[in-house]
């Protein structure tokens, strides 16, 4: 009887261990979700599931879909370019930036927490390229840290059917990177794809709205294209000094008050 009990007490506690080692497991997982979404980089991040009647994601090994942008703050940012659910707006990225388009602009809106915009000629946020807008294509990804989505023009909440499509297709050159998630803009905005190294140098763009010292893309390329390596931004040149004389003045002062 005490064997059988014993053995009965066992079997009780073994269950109860194995129930616990699935809870901590379920657990575990669940953190470390939540760590991907919130804290991880986006390389940590990379996700190719099957779904039936959805097309294959394109593969983040592709050079034809790595989007290159190397930043005034350190360094080159890869992006995973998704022409699976994103085609119109993947094209254009890739048309403007064999055009050199991007190269040189700034990072005109940049808010902690949230996303740094850029891709406007004019640097305030309303210009874009001469080609014509992009429709909306909304899909399933996510707006988790290093997405890269498209800017559009915003409409009220009331507005009617005609004002509020018009804006969902207003897409054209501009896009933005997610610093934090914000999935409450999912399906709302044209994500197209993902950062999957260099996020450091996305966190470093300067912030403000615009800045004051706006971040730059120096250039961006199309990896299948073969660009050089990253070259950091020549060092601004320090302003020379004029030489001035005993008794004579600089040509750039200042009229000073007659009698001094």
């Amino acid at each position: 009887m005490f064997r059988l009990a014993q053995a009965g007490f066992w079997s009780k506690r073994t269950a109860n261990q194995n129930s616990r080692g699935v809870c901590m497991r379920f657990l575990f997982s669940l953190i470390a979700l939540v760590g991907a979404l919130f804290v991880l980089p986006a390389t940590a991040q990379v996700l190719d599931v099957k779904v039936p009647g959805r097309a294959p994601a394109a593969s983040p090994t592709d050079p034809e879909n790595i989007w290159l942008l190397d930043l005034s703050t350190g360094g080159r940012v890869k992006i995973w370019l998704r022409p699976d659910v994103a085609p119109k707006m993947v094209e254009r990225i890739k048309t403007l930036t064999r055009q050199h388009f991007y190269d040189g602009l700034t990072f005109h809106r940049v808010i902690e927490g949230f996303m740094a915009q850029a891709g406007d000629p004019k640097g305030d946020g309303t210009g874009g390229s001469d080609l014509p807008d992009v429709p909306a294509e909304f899909n399933y990804l996510p707006h988790v840290r290093g997405a890269v989505a498209a800017a559009r023009q915003g409409s009220a909440p009331n507005a009617d059917d005609e004002t509020r499509i018009k804006a969902e297709n207003s897409a054209n050159s501009q896009f933005f990177i997610v610093f934090q998630p914000k999935l409450q803009l999912d399906k709302d905005y044209t994500v197209f794809g993902r950062v999957i190294d260099g996020m450091q140098y996305v966190d470093a763009i300067h912030r403000g709205e615009p800045p004051a010292d706006p971040s730059r893309i120096l250039h961006a390329y199309i990896a299948a294209d073969n660009p050089p390596p990253y070259q950091p931004a020549p060092a601004a040149a320090p302003a020379a000094t004029p030489t001035v004389l005993p008794g004579t003045r600089p040509a750039n002062a200042a009229p000073q008050p007659a009698g001094e």
